[in-house]
């Protein structure tokens, strides 16, 4: 699934930077009334990337598991006032676990960290977003 196809992403316009990477431009239509980038369509972004992250590393599961955001937890840390890059990041012990939990039982939760910089590399937002996912039958 394109994940920049989804009706509210379209809407407030997240792109792809990369074939990993997705990216917000500040667009008027998602600005704050200091000029710089909503704090929910940050949100949006950040939970966006953790969905694309989980489908670049478990490509094997697309089609055969379905995913609910059961939590999350973020920090806004600067303003977002130039565009906007999302990056995910996940530990190798948190997926073997996962992956095992996933076989054994038929469902698992992940929690996956995203982080939202600036053109200058500044630090705009961090995230932890929790994803319980279960095979379909």
């Amino acid at each position: 699934m394109d994940v920049t196809q989804i009706p509210f992403a379209k809407h407030v316009g997240i792109e792809y930077k990369d074939e990993c990477t997705l990216k917000l431009e500040p667009t008027e239509a998602v600005k704050n009334h200091l000029q710089g980038i909503h704090a929910s369509v940050q949100f949006t972004l950040a939970e966006t990337q953790s969905g694309l992250f989980l489908q670049k590393e478990f490509p094997e599961l697309v089609g055969k598991v379905a995913g609910v955001l059961r939590g999350s937890t973020v920090k806004y840390k600067n303003p977002a006032i130039t565009s906007i890059y999302a990056t995910a990041t996940l530990e190798d012990s948190v997926k073997e676990k996962f992956l095992s939990q996933l076989e054994r039982k038929g469902r698992s939760s992940i929690s996956i960290t995203v982080e939202l910089q600036d053109e200058r590399e500044v630090i705009t937002m961090v995230g932890t977003f929790d994803w319980y996912i279960h095979k379909i039958k």
